[in-house]
Order: structure tokens, then sequence, then C-alpha cells
């Protein structure tokens, strides 16, 4: 009985202390809100207005979580990632009971199936494509979907390693984003596309320009197949990459060139290039110095400049074009940046991409320059309008992200990822296992290319490569859908020929 009264008695007492903190801590907040100056709510409503803040935080969450609809989140929709987790994890992406895709949307592709497709027996596998017949060491790609450029340094060292190994394992390249050539990147035996950033991370000299000899380091390994100068990306046209201190440690203030403990900001866009004809010189000196297919990767904001450029290649000649040219569409990406710079500049990929196709093929470059699309493109209905539309290739950086777990949390700048992808901290890196999570990257990849294959075989033709803009349709105003190459048309180099 006195236990009991023992218990009771420290039960009330601490209910007491509780209740006293409690009030204590009340009145000190009311006070702080109540003088501070920077928050008005906080300063009319004392200590209620600071739940505002906390659930204005929590609220993307809760949306995600139980509130928004499968087909409706931005940057991407829960059917799109919930489709790249099983295809990762290899469960198989039968659905049952129709289509949850609103098909009245504006845009919407309808691919166009064939009366007679072929048999099993007249299927092709996706063949690959020579890049670079001009070089000394061109490369014949396996794939036609890839991993876009995500920096070492932006993503963690765990996250690198698991892309390199998935990549090796599906077969597809891999590219270093403009961050330079880590230990990781090569780890896993991928190929890898060696980006040219701005700031010339891992090819740069003491003056900070361009090395011949770090370029000659870099194309030594056999690994590194091609090199990719960028000239903008979706995220930020306009604006350098941008790396927070927090994440400049001094292991990756090496691979780049730079000082460590600081915020890393590279130039908005390369200093030698003023004009295309510079673009053009900077292209050649690359591929003489490395022996490799050269590209560029950009962003649309008008087609006129372009078909400026596709014009002085076919004053110079052929031995003058860039390899490859890599599309990034306006609608964002994986890198830190404005608001406005992701929101509203750039021309979204679904226009632009037709129109530089039609431009390089009225040029009579469509064997020489492959083109790359790049911005949003993770399942494979993405991939197959891409194809239909004119590209060579696709490539994706969320799209990985997501095959190694990325839940959207939206902390990619912070050094908070909850999946220790975007992170250093070592205690959000230790739930990323490369050893496991490099399956579901090559799984994912080779899941696209497999259904991609499928839209092909239904859509009448072998291999996806076939696939013409006439093989699907896009949903107008009018809820009417219509051939992509009445949208687009194609250009075609003879009145006799058929259109793409």
């Amino acid at each position: 009985m006195q236990y009991t009264i023992w218990v009771l008695e420290i039960l009330s007492f601490g209910l007491v202390f509780v209740l006293g903190a409690a009030l204590a801590l009340g009145i000190l907040l009311y006070f702080l809100d109540r003088f501070q100056t920077r928050d008005a709510v906080r300063r009319n409503y004392p200590v209620i207005g600071r739940f505002r803040s906390l659930f204005t935080g929590l609220g993307e969450f809760f949306r995600q979580y139980f509130f928004a609809m499968d087909r409706e989140e931005l940057p991407f929709n829960r059917a799109q990632r919930d489709w790249i987790e099983r295809a990762g994890s290899e469960q198989g992406n039968m659905v049952a009971f129709g289509s949850t895709r609103n098909l009245a949307l504006v845009g919407t592709p309808i691919f166009v199936n064939a009366a007679f497709p072929p048999l099993h027996d007249q299927y092709a596998r996706t063949q690959p494509m020579l890049i670079g017949s001009g070089a000394r060491q061109p490369y014949n790609a396996r794939s036609i979907f890839n991993i876009s450029g995500m920096s070492y340094g932006a993503l963690s060292r765990p996250a690198v390693t698991a892309l390199s190994m998935g990549a090796a394992k599906a077969g597809i390249w891999m590219n270093t984003g403009e961050g330079g050539l880590s230990p990781f990147h090569l780890e896993g035996g991928a190929e890898i596309v060696f980006q040219i950033g701005t700031a010339k991370y891992g090819v740069r000299g003491r003056d900070g320009k361009l090395s011949d000899d770090k370029l000659r380091e870099i194309a030594g390994q056999s690994q590194v197949v091609m090199f990719e100068l960028k000239l903008a990306q979706g995220a930020k046209p306009g604006k350098g990459g941008i790396l927070p201190a927090a994440k400049v440690s001094a292991e990756i203030a090496a691979i780049r060139g730079i000082e460590a403990g600081k915020p890393s900001i590279s130039p908005n866009r390369h200093e030698e290039i003023d004009d295309w004809g510079d673009l053009l010189d900077m292209v050649v000196h690359i591929r003489e110095v490395t022996g490799k297919p050269v590209g560029f990767k950009t962003v649309i904001g008008a087609v006129q400049p372009f078909a400026e450029l596709f014009d002085l290649i076919r004053e110079r000649g052929e031995a003058w074009a860039p390899d490859f040219i890599t599309i990034d569409g306006g609608e964002g990406g994986t890198g830190a940046a404005p608001m406005p710079l992701i929101d509203l500049v750039g021309m979204p990929i679904r226009e632009a991409l037709p129109m530089i196709c039609d431009l390089r093929d009225k040029a009579g470059l469509h064997e020489r320059v492959r083109l790359v699309a790049s911005g949003k493109m993770v399942n494979p209905g993405d991939v197959a309008w891409a194809l239909c539309a004119g590209a060579d290739f696709v490539t994706s950086a969320r799209g990985f992200m997501f095959s190694l777990g990325c839940i959207q949390a939206l902390k990619c700048n912070k050094n908070t990822c909850p999946t220790g992808i975007t992170t250093h901290d070592p205690r959000f890196q230790k739930g990323l296992v490369p050893e496991d999570k490099f399956e579901a990257v090559a799984a994912y990849a080779s899941c696209i290319t497999h259904e991609v294959e499928t839209i092909a075989h239904s859509v009448g033709v072998a291999e996806p490569r076939l696939m013409r803009r006439r093989h699907v349709r896009l949903v107008q105003g009018d809820g009417r859908s219509v051939p992509m190459n009445e949208v687009f048309p194609s250009y075609s180099p003879s009145p006799n020929s058929i259109s793409h």
C-alpha cells in the first residue's frame, strides 16, 4: 500500500513538473513572439502562430502520403514513382481494371497500335548505335536509355557507386555531371560520359582554364567513352552549377580542383565560347586531344539560333559537327536552382526536340549528329515519345534517383536527404547500400527498354528506333487527338520520302 502511495506521489510530482515546465515554456515563447519583429503572424498571435510554420513544413509530406491522387503530384506523381519502384524490384508492372491516366489532358501521347503487329519471331532487340564516326575512338552505344549528368558532390558516394555498378550490369552509359570524375564513377565498371561544365571541374589547369593534359589524363581511362560540353541544363539555363559549402569536402575539392569548405558556383557560361563558331572550335579541339566523341548539352530557348548553328556546320563541313547534342527540357532537373529558372526559363522538351531534330535532318546530318533527349523522362511512354519525335537516345537523372530509393523529399540542396542519395552526412548515407541498390538501377533500365520495345511492337515496327511521329497521336484542346507529324511536320529530303 505504501509503495502504491509513493508511486502516485511521484507521478503527481512528475505531472506537476511537466505542466509547470510547459507553462514556463509557453510564457517564454509568448514574450519571444510578442516582441520579435520579423514574423507578423507570430507577433499578433504569439505561440499559436508558430503552428502555421509547422503545418506549412509538414504539408508537402501529408499531401504526398494522404491527400494527393496518384496522378496529381509534381514534379513526379505517385503513379510514376510506383512504376519505377516496381520496375527496380522486378515485381512486374501489370495492372488491372483500366488506366488511371486522364487521356483528355492536352499533349497526352496516344500510341497508334497496328492492325497487324509483328509476330514474336519478327521482333528485334534494340540495336547498338555508333556515335562519333569521325573520332579516332568512336563509341558504339548499346542502350537507348542511359543515366544523365549527376555530379559526385551533388550525389553521395554510395549513390554514385550504386549507379556505376547498375549501369555496368545494364550495359548503359553514366554521365559524370559537371563535378569531375570520381573513383566511385569508375568503381562499378560503367561506361562513362565525362561532362565538362563551365568551371572545367576535373580538367582545369591552375588558371582555371581547360587543360589539355588533364583532358588526355581523363581520356586515358578506358571507361570514359565520350565527352560532353555543358552549355546549360534544364534546372537553371543561364546559371552555373551550385554546390553548397557543406558539400565541398576535401575529397570533392581535390576531384574538382577547388578550395574545400567554400560553396562551388560555376560561371553561367564557358568564357571561351562567345558564339557558335567558338563552340565548334572547342568541340573539334577536345575531340582531337582525346580522340573520343564530343557533343554538347543545352536547353532550347528559341529555334532560330540553332538554325544558325546547323548552317555553320554545313558551311564548314561535317568534320566540324558535334558528335551528339543533348537537349534538356526546361522542366527543371536535379540541380539546385532559383525557382524562376526552374519554373519559367527554357523550352519544354516536348516542343524543343522535334524542332531541333528537323533542323538536323534538313542540314543532312541525321547520321552524323546523334540527338539525346533529357527532361522528366522516367517511364516507358516518355522514352517512346522521344524516339518517335526524333531522339536517338534518352537520358534520365531523376528516374535513376527514384530507382535508388528517392522519395521526393525535396531536400536535395540541404544535405539532409533521408535516403542518403544527395547528402554527405554519414548518418543518412548508411541507409543506401550500393551492393543492394545497384540491382534496382539495372532492373529499372532493363525494364524501360523492354517496355519501350513492347510499345514499338504494338505500333507495328520491329524495334524502337523505327518508330516515327505518325505512330503517336497528341491530344488537343478540343479533346481530339491528331498525329504528331501533323503538329510537327517532319523534314523530308524528297517528295517521295517517308516523313519521320
